[in-house]
């Protein structure tokens, strides 16, 4: 039987790694996968936090057993309905007839609208508690991070906070589990990415739900993918991510993402790139829509504070991976960033209009006018990008604050 693996005293680890999927939402990328974390908490009652996919009810089920052989399960408690975490609920009520399923009020709604199970279930109020024995329970309830339902559990006695998705990552855990056994740098970016892409949105419901629990002592967080956060210093720098990342908080450093059909519009991008590190950026990545995964520039544009875009005109739009990405820009409320655009046309352009409906009331501030090229690379057109190079470094290197032009010019 597998072996058990421990958090800390009386609490264990029965999550599991999936290494198969290759799209998690069946949208972004897994090319070192996704774990679905679940724990123990062993007391005078049993409590289980959260599940796992359903596609790994196998594996689940000899964890568990593993750590409890024979005995019952007294709770379930569920920070999250997402079917990656609660997938396993069907297969558990039928193990474990006589558990106790806690939640909120939205997660007992969503037991019944996604499984149909209403009896053994009780909700819980925003910092209620719950005793298990030696250890009690307290629940934050934290919507929408990053759905309505979410909510932390704290185990006061031990100061371990269980946080559902948030602080979570992409990426399995490769044979150990806490952050003091893994290499944690290789997470650092997938962290960025999954929250740039899952949780990106919701910055102020992120701001509450810290301030929420910045009262409490926490020894080791719980998130439902990635590694446990032990060590002080780890739990600082990653509260400190989330801090920063759900205030739109960046990094000196720029993003010129861009779309070109013939390599026209790509050129200006590699002007504006060289005339900003001339000027010292250090920090540039350059995505060409067409190559770089979606999930990839999100996550770049959460790191650094410039964002330059690019497009030629397409059948009178932006062109359709550009497009894509200014949707989900405006999906997520980006907001304290310095921001150009360029672009390129033959007969008729339509980047600039776009462009600047996409930038209007956007807490942006725009470094310069757009650059826009028709047909070929005329003297003129390259020194407007070099310009808008110098002035967008000028901004980044200076430590200037955003000042949002919310006139879009």
């Amino acid at each position: 039987m597998q072996k058990a693996i421990q958090v800390s005293n009386g609490i264990c680890y029965v999550g599991v790694n999936d290494r198969v999927k290759v799209l998690f939402e069946n949208l972004w990328p897994l090319p070192r996968g996704v774990s679905y974390n679940a724990y123990i908490i062993e007391d005078e009652k049993t409590v289980l936090v959260d599940t796992v996919d359903t596609c790994y009810v196998n594996e689940f089920s000899r964890r568990i057993q593993s750590v409890l052989g024979d005995k019952p399960i007294d709770y379930l408690v569920v920070n999250h309905m997402e079917p990656d975490h609660s997938g396993a609920i069907e297969w558990l009520v039928t193990r474990y007839p006589n558990i106790q399923i806690v939640g909120n009020k939205r997660t007992i709604e969503m037991l019944n609208g996604f499984y149909g199970i209403e009896d053994n279930v009780f909700a819980v109020e925003d910092q209620e508690e719950l005793s298990i024995g030696e250890n009690r329970l307290k629940f934050f309830l934290t919507p929408m991070v990053h759905w309505p339902e979410t909510m932390m559990t704290y185990v006061q006695e031990k100061k371990v906070l269980f946080t559902g998705d948030a602080f979570g990552t992409f990426g399995t855990l490769d044979g150990g589990i806490l952050d003091t056994q893994l290499y944690i740098e290789r997470y650092r970016d997938e962290m960025i990415r999954y929250y740039a892409n899952i949780v990106g949105k919701y910055g102020s419901a992120v701001q509450k739900a810290l301030q929420k629990v910045s009262g409490i002592a926490i020894e080791a967080i719980c998130p439902t993918h990635g590694p446990m956060w032990t060590n002080p210093e780890n739990i600082a720098k990653v509260v400190t991510m989330y801090d920063r990342l759900s205030r739109y908080d960046a990094d000196e450093g720029l993003v010129i993402a861009y779309g070109s059909m013939y390599g026209n519009t790509g050129r200006l991008a590699e002007v504006i790139a060289e005339a900003a590190a001339a000027n010292g950026v250090k920090e540039i990545a350059m995505h060409n829509v067409s190559k770089s995964h979606q999930s990839d520039i999100l996550r770049d544009v959460f790191k650094y504070k410039g964002l330059i875009i690019g497009s030629p005109t397409y059948n009178g739009n932006l062109y359709p991976l550009v497009e894509s990405l200014v949707s989900a820009l405006e999906d997520r409320l980006l907001k304290n960033r310095f921001f150009g655009c360029f672009g390129s046309f033959c007969w008729s352009d339509a980047t600039a209009r776009h462009f600047g409906a996409f930038v209007q009331g956007k807490p942006f501030e725009v470094v310069a006018d757009p650059v826009v090229m028709k047909q070929g690379m005329l003297a003129q057109v390259e020194a407007q990008a070099r310009d808008m190079g110098r002035v967008m470094a000028q901004k980044l290197t200076s430590g200037a604050e955003v000042v949002p032009n919310t006139s879009g010019k």
